[in-house]
Order: structure tokens, then C-alpha cells, then sequence
């Protein structure tokens, strides 16, 4: 995808030093783009846990990088234990994304089973390359899988598919393409007349601060709208479908997604709205199977609901919105039950939300 008519990736390996990983700082968009330099695993983990990276698909891969970039701090003859404290270190950053942990025993694997190569590093930093151009070809996929469903819209209507999505799940989550807005950047390069609303989502704004900004650097039409008005509009026909992404889904269908989702669902049920997630399989939890009871909710600080930012005198500042007296609980996630997801989207293709329908597309989990 572009910013100002460039192509970018969310993260790259520098120029000029493979020791260094850039990443787009999230923090700072939309008023101004920068990139932020990891340098150790330290810097990894404060990428994820302060959101300078966002997203189930690009904490993996920034946690990758960061096992990478782990090796160089390595000095004791215990290296291997050491690793180990810096791989259940870097999957504490944020319990929510499966893909987290994914990606870290991934590269543990990989690194163990190398371990004795005169070039591990260079290895390891290819087996991580890896793993962020999978996660590039399964936004691809999805998003030519989820364009048959807006085609199939668009074909019955005649006039512009109206699609609703939460949070963020755009190639600024991901590396490019993104998840749920794999199939809308797919459309509106094919020429379908796409509009897209964009929940604000509180408390920190990742639609109308980042879903908002990719899709009009990629000249998608598109309306922020406050997190609460979504039902108001699928009341009055002015949503075709919903897309969303997701953190973390059980293999029985159970999608934890950004706080909200699961109000977004309950609406397009109670007005026959199709909502659909879109996800790679590295955000499939194979394990388990009650995404209610089971799938670890993060709460995050206090100040991101009693605080807003935003651009003023050419500066980011935040002001307080409640009573300083006032309490706080902030819940990252929630979790939509199977029975409100139409289908999910994967690289593989479409499925109804249930363990038999998952695993019919995955069938190599079926004896986990």
C-alpha cells in the first residue's frame, strides 16, 4: 500500500544496518509520519506493548524480528535459557494476539534447531523475512476471497457497497493489504464503487486516526463515524455488510476483536447485515474452544479513556475528558460468539464459523 504515493511495508529491515528493524510509528499518525529504530529485544517489546505497532498480524512479526534482534545481545554460555526468558518476555507485551505467541515459537524453533550454524543470524533473519512475507500473501488472498462477496453485493445493487469496519485491521495492522480491508483495496482497484464507515473506536481512535488515513491515501471513499452509530445506520439500510478483523479466534469460531466488535455484531444480527472477520490462519487459537471463558482480555492504562489526543499548534497534545475523581476500566478486546459471524476469511477462503467448517479448511489441525 502507499503513503503520499510511496509504496511502504509496516516494518523493514534498515539499509544501511541489518542490526536495525524500522517500523512506522503508529503512535504519531496521522498528523506525522515517522519510523521508530528497534534495536534489541528491549525495543521489540516496547513497540508492542506501547503501540507503536498495531495489529494481531504485525505484532507477530515485530516479535520475530525482535527474537532476531535478541541474538546480538546474547553473552553468557546459557545463551539458550536466556533466549527463552527473552521469548516469554516478548509474548507478555500484549495477551491478546495469538499471532504473538505464534511467531515467537516459531523463531525459538528455529533458532534451537540452527543453533550450531557459523551463520544463525543471517538465517534467523531470513526465517523472520519469511514470516512477514506470509503474512503479505495472506492478506492477498483474503483479500481476493472476500472480494467475491462484495462483487456478489454490488452485482445485486448496482450502486456502491456500503461496508462498515471497526478498529483497525488495514495493511497499517498487517504488513500490506491488510486483513479487512484486503478485499475493499481489492474492489476499489477493480473498479467496484466501494464507501466505506469507519468507527472511530475509542478509546484510541485506530479508525479515525488509521483506518481513515490508509484508505484515503489509497483514495478509498470513506466516512468516520462516531463507535455508536453503526446500528443507527444498518436501522436505515445504509450498510451492506460489516468486515472486521480479528486478535484471536477460537477454532470453533469465537472472535476476540477490538473493544465494540461485539455490539457491531448484535446490531447487523438484529438487521440481518452480514458481518464477516477477516484473518489468517496465524490468528486461529487451535487450543481453545469457548472464546468467552477462555480468550485473555487485556486491560490497558487508565489515561487512554480519561485522555484524548489530538493536532494542535502543530503538535500532538492531550487533554482530559472526565472527573479527575472519576475511575476507569479499559478493556482492549471483546469476544463476538460463532452464532453472530456470518463467515470468516481467510487465505484459504470462506467459512461458516464453527470447528467443522474451520477445520475442513485447515484439515492438517484436526489431530492437534
Amino acid at each position: 500500500m502507499k503513503i503520499q504515493g510511496k509504496h511502504y511495508h509496516t516494518i523493514w529491515v534498515d539499509a544501511d544496518d541489518p542490526t536495525i528493524i524500522q517500523v512506522i510509528d503508529q503512535r504519531k499518525l496521522p498528523f506525522i509520519f515517522e519510523t521508530f529504530a528497534m534495536r534489541s529485544a528491549n525495543d521489540a517489546f516496547f513497540a508492542i506493548k506501547e503501540m507503536v505497532v498495531r495489529g494481531a498480524p504485525l505484532i507477530g512479526v515485530t516479535a520475530a524480528y525482535g527474537m532476531y534482534l535478541a541474538l546480538f545481545q546474547l553473552k553468557n554460555e546459557n545463551w539458550e535459557e536466556e533466549l527463552n526468558r527473552v521469548a516469554e518476555y516478548l509474548k507478555s507485551s500484549r495477551p491478546t494476539a495469538v499471532n504473538l505467541a505464534f511467531a515467537v515459537d516459531e523463531m525459538m524453533a528455529f533458532i534451537l534447531a540452527n543453533k550450531n550454524e557459523a551463520d544463525l543470524n543471517e538465517k534467523v533473519l531470513a526465517k523472520a523475512g519469511e514470516l512477514k512475507q506470509q503474512e503479505i500473501d495472506f492478506g492477498d488472498k483474503i483479500g481476493e476471497h472476500g472480494l467475491k462477496l462484495i462483487e456478489e453485493i454490488y452485482k445485486k445493487k448496482g450502486s456502491a457497497v456500503n461496508i462498515l469496519t471497526h478498529c483497525n485491521a488495514g495493511w497499517l495492522a498487517c504488513i500490506d493489504w491488510g486483513t479487512a480491508t484486503a478485499p475493499i483495496y481489492k474492489a476499489h482497484l477493480k473498479g467496484i464503487p466501494v464507501h466505506v464507515w469507519v468507527d472511530e473506536t475509542r478509546p484510541r481512535n485506530q479508525g479515525a486516526r488509521l483506518t481513515a488515513y490508509e484508505l484515503g491515501e489509497q483514495g478509498v471513499p470513506h466516512t468516520v463515524i462516531p463507535d455508536n452509530a453503526g446500528g443507527h445506520l444498518m436501522q436505515h439500510q445504509m450498510v451492506d455488510m460489516v468486515i472486521v478483523g480479528s486478535d484471536r479466534t477460537t477454532v470453533t469460531g469465537d472472535v476476540a476483536n477490538k473493544i465494540g466488535t461485539y455490539l457491531k455484531a448484535l446490531a447487523a444480527h438484529d438487521n440481518n447485515v452480514p458481518f464477516y472477520v477477516a484473518l489468517p490462519s496465524s490468528t486461529f487459537d487451535w487450543e481453545m474452544n469457548d472464546g468467552v471463558k477462555e480468550i485473555p482480555i487485556e486491560q490497558r492504562a487508565a489515561d487512554e479513556v480519561a485522555e484524548i489526543e489530538g493536532w494542535h499548534d502543530k503538535q500532538i497534545k492531550s487533554v482530559r475528558l472526565i472527573p479527575e475523581k472519576s475511575t476507569v476500566a479499559n478493556y482492549g478486546f471483546d469476544v463476538t460468539p460463532a452464532r453472530l459471524v456470518s463467515g470468516l476469511i481467510s487465505e484459504r477462503g470462506i467459512c461458516k464459523a464453527d470447528k467443522q467448517s474451520i477445520l475442513k479448511l485447515y484439515p492438517e489441525k484436526i489431530y492437534r
